[in-house]
């Protein structure tokens, strides 16, 4: 009998998939809820996916469904899932004094899509610490808030809410309508906002970071320039993607008395800017999602859409993979051979990856918005929200997600569940192996475009 052999890339996915079914299973016994009645396994199995994927859309409100036992279960989810099954498993083998082998070097390396093989361990056991340091900070300043208003529950709520914004996963159990007590309370906004961000950036942005500053000498203080071309494209995305959206966001609700119409300026500008941010692959709420205007319920579709940095906690395209595109069309347009960003050209590699993940991505969109479309009486800006919440991993929902039926559900579940593991992931997983390079390629011939 022929062994079956799996890639690299395949074991990854079946992790994921594994932990999910094992989460559901866990969340459909009775234990799991407040009531000790079992929920449907559908919305077990909704929610053990939407925490693994970390993407925060809930069929249940997480606040008043679960128990502490199901609660915990859901945040072990969301911590796996955030790492990294494969991150979790190599820091277990790590603590136990384990030796990694080429194999497991393979399934780092994939993981976290890195370019090389050097420092694997070292860069897991920071990644480890790194999380653990940041998610130690936010659950220490949230307690400056929850413990006062919750008492002894505070400090669980805390530690929740901490891990949960660092994974970007947007799942709180603090209320059924997210942070919206909380939209006008600077520390929560800005506790939640610089640990959705850090988590966005991605770990390699982390170290390239620390790496200038220790490096860096007493006369150049010039942090950027030292970059690497992928910390400077994170970074400078990241910022402007935030500033537009929270300018833009600011201008179509200043009027709008269902969201910020009603506020002091201080008040505006920082729900504007928290808004913006959380569609950042978050999922947090501090204002209706069906309160906003559609123009505003459109640029929040753009966010989540391009989504946070590559090896990070946050999904959708990616700011590099947007920058990419955009660098790659503007080269074009000027017939430049090349394209180019901060002074370095880009290799005809990432434009293409860049390509194929955008393709997978509309992909999976359009798919899942279509199918949803036909098993559903909602608007289309409520179903496409959804789709692309549940692609990019976000979470944000015009309370939709509650109204899904069996059918609707199931699509969601698929589509977080792709949307996680990654399009690019899933081409090199289930596609053919690679052409051999002798083979003789086919004619070449010009067609029309545009």
């Amino acid at each position: 009998m022929k062994r079956i052999k799996f890639t690299t890339t395949q074991i990854i996915l079946l992790s994921f998939l594994l932990v999910i079914l094992l989460g559901s299973i866990l969340l459909a016994l009775p234990i799991s809820t407040t009531n000790r009645i079992a929920v449907p396994y559908m919305d077990a199995l909704f929610t053990a996916t939407t925490s693994t994927c970390v993407t925060g859309l809930v069929t249940l409100p997480t606040f008043s469904t679960w128990s502490v036992f199901g609660q915990t279960v859901i945040l072990i989810l969301i911590q796996v899932g955030g790492l990294g099954v494969i991150t979790v498993m190599t820091g277990l083998m790590l603590l136990l004094n384990k030796k990694l082998g080429i194999g497991d070097r393979l399934l780092i390396q994939d993981a976290f899509n890195l370019n090389t093989m050097s420092g694997l361990v070292r860069f897991v056991k920071n990644v480890l610490l790194g999380t653990l340091i940041i998610e130690g900070i936010g659950a220490v300043l949230y307690m400056l808030v929850f413990i006062p208003e919750f008492g002894a529950r505070g400090i669980w709520i805390s530690v929740f809410n901490s891990v949960s914004a660092f994974c970007n996963a947007g799942i709180d159990i603090i209320a059924e309508n997210s942070l919206c007590n909380y939209a006008t309370n600077p520390l929560i906004n800005i506790v939640t906002s610089v640990l959705i961000i850090l988590g966005g950036l991605g770990y390699i942005v982390w170290w390239d970071v620390l790496r200038v500053i220790k490096n860096r000498s007493p006369k150049n203080k010039k942090i950027f320039r030292h970059l690497t071309l992928h910390s400077k494209i994170a970074i400078t995305v990241t910022a402007g993607l935030v500033l537009f959206g929270a300018i833009f966001i600011f201008i179509f609700e200043y009027t709008n008395p269902l969201t910020i119409g009603g506020m002091d300026l201080f008040d505006k500008i920082q729900v504007s800017f928290f808004q913006s941010v959380t569609t950042r692959t978050a999922g947090f709420a501090s204002v209706p999602q069906e309160n906003l205007t559609n123009a505003s319920a459109a640029v929040s579709v753009v966010l989540m859409l391009i989504g946070g940095s590559p090896v990070g906690t946050a999904g959708g395209m990616k700011t590099v993979t947007i920058a990419v595109l955009i660098c790659s069309a503007f080269a074009t347009i000027r017939n430049k051979n090349n394209a180019a960003l901060f002074g370095r050209r880009i290799s005809e590699d990432s434009i293409k990856k860049a390509v194929a993940v955008a393709v997978a991505f509309f992909t999976i969109c359009t798919t899942s918005t279509i199918l949803l479309l036909a098993t559903s009486n909602a608007s289309v800006i409520d179903v496409v929200y959804e789709t692309v919440s549940a692609t990019a991993t976000v979470g944000l929902s015009r309370n939709f997600t509650t109204s899904l039926n069996a059918f609707g559900k199931l699509i969601i579940i698929v589509t977080m569940y792709l949307g996680r593991v990654g399009p690019i992931s899933l081409a090199v997983a289930f596609g053919s192996k690679n052409e051999s390079q002798n083979v003789i390629s086919e004619p070449t011939e010009d067609i029309s475009i545009g």
